[in-house]
């Protein structure tokens, strides 16, 4: 049966979550302004207002505010353990298993030694504490267990913040950093789990290990099995009709609480389930972005704070005067911080990092948050920590954490790395300020003809390598077309391939229909135009439709073959528009993969009649230089940032299409990229006239970005 506040526990309950919401971002901000982490601002607020200072100054209001009420107490820690299931889901989603992977010897070397050398520490540390220290429902070895999972893992959470503050996310060092993040956070949840069996059968036993490392394993399993394509359907059918934020987050919320179940039922803790969940979530390709950003706000913002402040809550600074504990407590954080410092920095040295680079792992990894508040939480919940216990441990990530920020900005200052990885950064900022060309998923309609083929080794030539692409196999005949060319064409990305068989307007339906579910761009090969229509009635539907930007690719007239193995000349029509802009991104990326000499054409209208100087603001010729420069400027730049060297032509004409096709007969150029924004005219695609009158005359290859309606 159900038991209701009464009206003076929900005012309780409602001035409890008030206040430490809006002590605990006060707090956060302040730390923030002097580029500190929140979390430890969170962190002060509750122990501010726990029995260490609160307590203290007004004892009255104190026990009005904390009552010794056990409804009263459940209430605020149900939202408290809501809100750290919901920042595991966050981390979760960050935790990249394939760059641990990708990262190999040196992650695997900095992380093991990251973790061995502390754990050891914390071991004995933990064996030597006083009595006072362990609960009363544990043992000194499940105790001594629980203290080096606290001591030897970092916070992923707090180690992103502190990079990204720092801009270092990025940092060859700082990859390496966030990896070893990654795994601390996952070896951590795994030590919890396992130790917190130890600690609910009431000792260590093999019969134990294994039932907890059994159950673990086999969860695990059938997450990233079933569970993932239990998820991936979910998020597909939720995303059928175009972003649904809402629905995703129902899928999101579902996961973590069934996860959350499963791993409670097992005896290991929900967070455990909830941090799972967050993975398998961001391993689905169907997940809509937007959706960490709705729950990173919901939980930074409300939940997060007031677990954090709840943790210092039960914090009470004056047990460190009992039983000698200020010097124990002095003595757990200088383990905490020379440990993990050391092993990072051992572990990046034989990994053959540099000095620099491996005191920066050391400091970056000495981060402390979430994880060991969860461990202290759990270790007072299970009785193996102490009150005193628990304050001890709850400093830790204050500490750490502020030398970690502190120590890595020593390290790094005046330090800009190698010129390989200053390329790279410029090479991916680059890429974020792309409007087509980015690292997201490409979909290849196909019928496995030449144009098709064509297309494939455009989209290869221009993406970036990390970009995965799906392969969607038209069929419109008795046989399935073979899209093995297609695939060995983008050999350096993951391919999928999928089939879809129909008429023109049932295939388009399924294009488009795949096109909802989180892809970057859609690219077609196409052959002459049908008669009274654009292209074809499949082209024209997606060009109607598509809400993806569309790439078509017409490859030239009278190849014996897809197309050229590289290509001379490219002529790009600068504009000085958002589709022009795309169009550059696509040319410039051939031609810095290919060598291809990138030729920046304007086509300028004819002048007309001269104004009397008294109505002119300037002269006409200064006007026109002034315009030209502010068109050619940007697309220079653009070029100049990929390392190219472009040839700038200017032609006046009042046909801007046909010009475009002269100036590439002209330069003898083999292929045209132009951009195009979409309109709808009488229920048929429109394109524009330049960029019809050029797929229709130019003999070069031509490829159009049309930018959807």
């Amino acid at each position: 049966m159900l038991t209701p506040l009464d009206e003076h526990e929900l005012l309780i309950f409602w001035t409890q979550l008030l206040v430490l919401v809006a002590m605990a971002r006060t707090c956060g901000y302040l730390m923030r302004r002097i580029n500190l982490p929140s979390v430890i601002g969170e962190l002060a607020a509750g122990v501010i207002l726990g029995p260490s200072i609160f307590g203290r100054v007004w004892p009255s209001g104190f026990h009005w505010f904390l009552p010794d009420l056990e409804i009263s107490s459940g209430a605020l820690f149900a939202v408290s353990w809501l809100g750290v299931a919901l920042l595991l889901v966050t981390a979760g989603f960050e935790t990249d298993l394939e760059l641990i992977s990708k990262l190999g010897r040196a992650a695997a070397l900095v992380t093991g030694f990251s973790l061995v050398v502390p754990l050891i520490g914390g071991l004995i540390v933990g064996l030597t504490l006083p009595d006072s220290f362990i609960g009363p429902h544990s043992d000194r070895t499940v105790f001594a267990l629980f203290v080096a999972s606290a001591l030897s893992v970092s916070a992923l959470a707090v180690i992103a913040k502190i990079l990204s503050e720092l801009g270092l996310m990025r940092r060859d060092f700082g990859q390496i950093t966030v990896a070893a993040g990654m795994a601390n956070d996952v070896v951590g949840w795994l030590m919890l789990a396992i130790f917190s069996g130890f600690a609910i059968e009431g000792d260590v036993s093999v019969a134990g290990i294994l039932k907890t490392v059994g159950g673990l394993a086999a969860f695990v399993l059938i997450a990233m099995t079933l569970g993932q394509r239990v998820v991936d359907r979910s998020l597909r059918f939720v995303r059928r009709d175009g972003a649904n934020i809402s629905g995703a987050m129902t899928v999101v919320i579902f996961t973590m609480l069934v996860f959350g179940v499963a791993t409670q039922a097992l005896g290991i803790e929900a967070v455990l389930g909830a941090f799972v969940a967050g993975v398998v979530l961001h391993r689905s390709r169907f997940q809509q972005g937007d959706v960490l950003h709705y729950i990173e706000a919901l939980t930074t913002s409300f939940l997060a704070p007031v677990f954090f402040a709840t943790a210092g809550l039960r914090v009470d600074l004056g047990l460190l005067s009992q039983h000698s504990a200020e010097g124990w407590a002095v003595l757990v954080i200088a383990v905490a911080i020379g440990a993990k410092f050391a092993g990072a920095y051992l572990g990046g040295r034989l990994a053959g990092q540099s000095t620099r680079a491996s005191l920066a792992l050391g400091a970056g990894l000495n981060a402390r948050g979430a994880l060991e508040i969860v461990i202290a939480s759990v270790g007072l919940t299970l009785g193996v920590f102490s009150e005193t216990a628990y304050t001890v441990i709850v400093i830790v990530p204050l500490a750490t954490s502020l030398f970690a920020a502190g120590s890595l900005r020593l390290v790094v200052r005046g330090w800009r790395g190698s010129a390989d990885e200053q390329q790279r950064l410029e090479r991916e900022e680059a890429l974020s300020r792309n409007l087509v060309v980015k690292s997201t998923r490409l979909l290849l309609a196909s019928q496995g003809a030449p144009a098709s083929i064509a297309a494939a080794q455009l989209a290869q030539f221009a993406w970036p390598p990390e970009a995965p692409a799906t392969v969607i196999s038209v069929r419109d005949d008795l046989n399935w077309p073979d899209t093995t060319i297609i695939t060995n064409v983008l050999d350096q990305r993951k391919v999928e391939t999928r089939r879809v068989k129909g008429g023109p307007d049932d295939v388009a339906n399924c294009i488009l229909a795949e096109s909802q579910l989180g892809y970057g761009v859609l690219v077609v090969g196409v052959a002459e135009r049908h008669e009274g229509q654009l292209y074809s009635p499949m082209v024209d539907q997606l060009l109607l439709h598509s809400p993806i930007p569309l790439l078509i690719v017409r490859r030239a007239r009278g190849l014996d073959r897809p197309l050229p193995a590289a290509f001379s000349r490219v002529v790009v029509p600068v504009a000085g528009t958002a589709s022009s802009r795309s169009a550059q991104e696509v040319a410039f990326s051939i031609s810095a993969q290919l060598g291809t000499e990138p030729i920046l054409t304007h086509v300028a209208r004819p002048e007309g009649p001269r104004l009397p100087r008294i109505f002119a603001r300037q002269r006409d010729g200064e006007s026109a230089a002034m315009v030209l420069d502010q068109l050619m400027r940007p697309a220079e730049d653009l070029a100049s940032e990929m390392g190219l060297q472009p040839r700038m032509v200017v032609r006046q004409s009042d046909s801007i299409g046909e010009t475009l096709v002269r100036v590439a007969a002209d330069e003898q150029a083999d292929l045209v990229v132009l951009g195009a924004r979409v309109r709808n005219v009488d229920g048929r695609p429109f394109i524009g006239h330049t960029a019809e009158t050029v797929l229709d005359e130019c003999d070069a290859t031509v490829v159009l970005v049309a930018r959807p309606r």
